[in-house]
């Protein structure tokens, strides 16, 4: 019987069976020296690299296992397959100058020049100053015009408008801003707040947040005039008066502060009481003002009463000293002007004399003198 074959083959390819179990009866075969490779009837290897066609013996590598090559590594992260190995894709090449010379020094060059140009020079319209800072400090304030500094980032500028005059609408948009007066009363405020920048410096350096800042200060100035005056004069007549004192308040807490800004002017857009009692409020306005109605319209006719009153004192005077010159010929003419008056406004007159009729009706004989010169007519 034959014995068993040999995972690994031989070198004549058969294994030879052990004594006393069949076969030829030769005797065994010597192991193969170490170092020889395997025959090509027996299996592989399978640490060895597949072979395309049977290497000859004196082949280099050949029944050996061969490590990595490095570039082997690179050729197949590339793309390039291994074996015979295709190259990977290189990067563009930049184009050249006639000369023969990259382009890559002249891109630096221009990217250095634009990069100064834009770091160091520096166009500041009219209305703007400029604060210069060298590695974030202060170090000086830009008028207006052209000026020059080192480059980024050994200093930098920052612009801002210090002319144009800003606004600040309190509360904003359509909300509510109660506050208290002297009279233990509420009223709905809106207001408009008007600055400008004074000192560019202080105003970047001295505050973090100016525009809060000029907002809460504002806010703090007019509860306390608001606080000051009763309904009717934050209503009326006293608000010229609260928006000066406004003004002045935030103007000291903001020099304080060193805040670099100045106050314009402040605004008072509406007054109003709040929203949940403006009926009855209404209503009760309403009331006052008919009533001031009433005392204005009593306080003109008392006016022209006294008016008439003295003018007719005066007419009496001048009357009285005509008649201490002629008192019969004043009389007389007083009585003249009297009947005059009177009987002017009568359509019924009464004589009493002998021979004439005591009742003329004039009044309709005034109505018929028309109709008789008519009938005439028609008669002829």
């Amino acid at each position: 019987m034959t014995g068993k074959k040999s995972p690994w083959g031989s070198g004549g390819g058969n294994d030879a069976a052990p004594p006393g179990e069949g076969g030829s009866g030769e005797a065994p075969e010597a192991p193969p020296p170490a170092g020889t490779p395997p025959s090509k009837d027996g299996p592989r290897n399978p640490w060895l690299p597949p072979q395309s066609g049977t290497p000859g013996k004196d082949a280099p590598g050949a029944g050996q296992r061969r490590g990595p090559n490095i570039e082997d590594i690179f050729r197949n992260r590339k793309g390039g397959g291994g074996g015979g190995g295709g190259r990977g894709p290189t990067m563009p090449r930049l184009p050249q100058r006639p000369d023969g010379k990259s382009w890559l020094p002249v891109g630096i060059a221009v990217v250095v020049v634009l990069w100064l140009a834009t770091s160091m020079v520096h166009l500041i319209s009219p209305q703007e100053k400029g604060v210069v800072t060298t590695f974030g400090a202060y170090s000086r304030t830009l008028d207006s015009g052209t000026a020059l500094t080192l480059p980024w980032p050994i200093q930098s500028v920052t612009l801002d408008d210090v002319t144009s005059v800003r606004s600040e609408s309190i509360p904003e948009g359509d909300g509510e801003k109660l506050m208290l007066t002297g009279d233990q009363n509420l009223v709905d405020l809106t207001y408009l707040v008007r600055w400008n920048i004074k000192d560019l410096k202080q105003y970047m350096f001295q505050l973090a947040e100016p525009q809060q800042t000029v907002r809460e200060v504002a806010e703090a100035a007019m509860r306390q005039s608001i606080a000051e005056v009763t309904l009717n004069d934050a209503m009326g007549s006293g608000r010229q008066q609260i928006e000066q004192n406004v003004r002045e308040r935030m103007q000291a807490v903001l020099d304080a502060y060193r805040s670099g800004v100045i106050i314009q002017g402040v605004d008072i857009k509406k007054t109003d009481p709040p929203t949940k009692v403006v009926d009855a409020f209404k209503e009760v306005l309403a009331a006052q003002q008919d009533a001031q109605s009433e005392v204005n319209r009593a306080q003109a006719w008392a006016q022209q009463l006294t008016a008439r009153a003295g003018g007719e004192a005066t007419a009496f005077d001048k009357v009285y000293e005509q008649y201490r010159l002629a008192p019969e010929v004043t009389r007389r003419r007083m009585y003249y002007e009297t009947m005059e008056r009177v009987l002017s406004q009568t359509d019924k007159v009464v004589l009493e004399a002998p021979g004439v009729q005591t009742y003329l009706p004039l009044p309709a004989l005034k109505r018929t003198e028309p109709a008789a010169p008519a009938a005439a007519a028609g008669g002829q």
